[in-house]
């Protein structure tokens, strides 16, 4: 398969992130024939886990099989609530380690914002679970950290409460649910943007103006989702309120081969000016996902 190179996204840190990653989840969100392919056929080098989909011992077997090294891979995973807390945040980021078969993650993200510890408040939590990042960050468990679901006033509270600056904050992202005020928040404070459910877990595939623009372009309705979300960092596309190069990383999850071939090809095309236009004009708040919102 020949495909075209995968521009990546440079973090405060210095390292570079590849701009299109392969996202699992649980209940059916992993196939082993579908991570080897991915590695092997598609050129992909950038996986998104996490231990709440309980996939990281089967994908360090696949990304094994693939014979594909570490060290030219970015794995992520991430810390579930339950794990929250200093000590406990170490103990669960080893493990993490450990069931991937690695000796250190590319980037480790907490999860969640609620903490749900009786009798602390998610500040505090937070606090402490990100101390421990910064400790294994500097130990070089982790080559990066960030969070994930995390609004503009909880990474406030944590830029007051801490020393490194999330390197990353992974939200909800696609044409129903963009964040701007939060996509400008990061970009100013030097926070990598990455978006999951880029295809807003199949809603968007149906739209009439993403259907119209699939057959505009002679793609499919992922395809101009996906370009969509990745183009907002390969065109330094200027909007209405002056701010531009947001770097939106992006994680498409698929379980069938032929769709992450798909997937990968949007370097081969680019939308035009007002055809971004009009799917920036699609946000109507929509979550499909967790809504994080409501938490303090």
């Amino acid at each position: 398969v020949s495909m075209q190179p995968c521009p990546a996204v440079p973090l405060s840190n210095g390292l570079r992130v590849p701009v299109l990653g392969l996202g699992t989840s649980h209940d059916g969100g992993y196939s082993h024939e579908a991570v080897v392919y991915a590695l092997q056929e598609c050129g992909i080098r950038h996986i998104d886990t996490a231990k709440r989909y309980g996939c990281e011992e089967a994908l360090a077997r696949s990304i094994s099989e693939s014979k594909v090294p570490h060290e030219d891979l970015w794995i992520t995973t991430k810390l579930w609530p339950g794990d929250y807390g200093y000590q406990s945040t170490k103990q669960a980021c080893r493990a993490s380690a450990a069931r991937l078969g690695v000796e250190y993650v590319d980037l480790y993200l907490i999860h969640w914002p609620d903490c749900t510890v009786p009798g602390r408040s998610n500040r505090e939590v937070r606090a402490d679970t990100w101390r421990a990042l910064e400790e294994m960050y500097d130990e070089g468990l982790c080559r990066s950290i960030g969070v994930s679901n995390f609004l503009i006033s909880h990474l406030e509270e944590l830029k007051e409460d801490c020393g490194v600056v999330p390197h990353v904050n992974q939200v909800e992202f696609h044409p129903f649910q963009q964040p701007w005020e939060l996509v400008e928040y990061c970009r100013r404070e030097g926070i990598a943007f990455e978006g999951y459910c880029p295809l807003a877990k199949g809603q968007a595939l149906n739209h009439p103006l993403i259907l119209e623009l699939a057959k505009k372009y002679n793609r499919s309705a992922s395809q101009i989702c996906i370009r969509w979300s990745i183009q907002w960092n390969l065109i330094r596309f200027i909007i209405t309120n002056g701010f531009q190069n947001n770097g939106v990383i992006t994680i498409p999850k698929s379980t069938k081969p032929h769709r992450i071939l798909e997937n990968c090809k949007v370097f081969e095309f680019q939308l035009e000016d007002k055809d971004m236009a009009a799917l920036r004009a699609l946000h109507d708040g929509r979550h499909v996902s967790w809504d994080p919102t409501h938490v303090a």
